[in-house]
């Protein structure tokens, strides 16, 4: 499901425990970058609505 994320090249991780922290450090930080980018969609979203909605009601009250 998620990549593995090798830390080999930079010879940080000496072990795999290490190693395996490494790779859930990085992970978190991937979900964490997910969840920032889903959070802007979703308030752009809502104000969207929001704007629709007046549009709607404004209309309403006018007709």
């Amino acid at each position: 499901m998620f990549p593995t994320f090798c830390c080999g090249y930079s010879g940080q991780c000496n072990s795999s425990e290490e190693s395996r922290i490494h790779y859930y450090k990085r992970k978190l930080q991937m979900l964490k970058f997910w969840r920032e980018g889903i959070e802007r969609q979703l308030a752009a979203l809502d104000a969207s609505i929001n704007t629709l909605q007046s549009q709607i009601d404004r209309n309403q009250a006018d007709a």
